[in-house]
């Protein structure tokens, strides 16, 4: 059997599994800022990461709704879209790095850390708790 035109890694996992993985990745990403997981993992990632990414710099309301669908928390959403994509917008593409790491000392899999490309500068964000208050 070939492999011709089969795009992505399965990481011996169903299709829900492997979309939580991403999704869970991701959000830690946002949130965290960096990220250290295994090297085939960190370049999937890369490709989960930069789709939400240029979906948050067009900034409409429909684009607001694939990316909250595509992680695990509102909270990671909100935080794309209100500190993270704005001081992305000089960059096409190529918004975060793929770096390997030591050897995990279990087994031998290449580790690598995963971080956006720019430093993003935290911002104060009013949550809609803070608001309500």
């Amino acid at each position: 059997m070939h492999r011709h035109g089969y795009v992505g890694r399965k990481f011996s996992r169903e299709t829900d599994q492997r979309h939580a993985l991403m999704m869970g990745l991701a959000t830690s990403l946002v949130i965290h800022g960096k990220i250290e997981t295994t090297l085939p993992k960190a370049k999937e990632l890369v490709r989960y990461i930069e789709k939400l990414i240029t979906k948050a710099k067009k900034g409409d309301l429909a684009n607001r709704r694939l990316v909250i669908a595509a992680l695990a928390t509102e909270e990671a959403a909100y935080k794309l879209f209100d500190v993270i994509a704005p001081q992305l917008t000089a960059r096409n593409s190529g918004h975060v790095r793929v770096e390997r790491t030591a050897l995990r000392t279990g087994d031998g899999t290449q580790m690598a850390t995963i971080a956006f490309v720019d430093e993003i500068k935290s911002t104060v964000v009013e949550t809609k708790e803070e608001v309500k208050a």
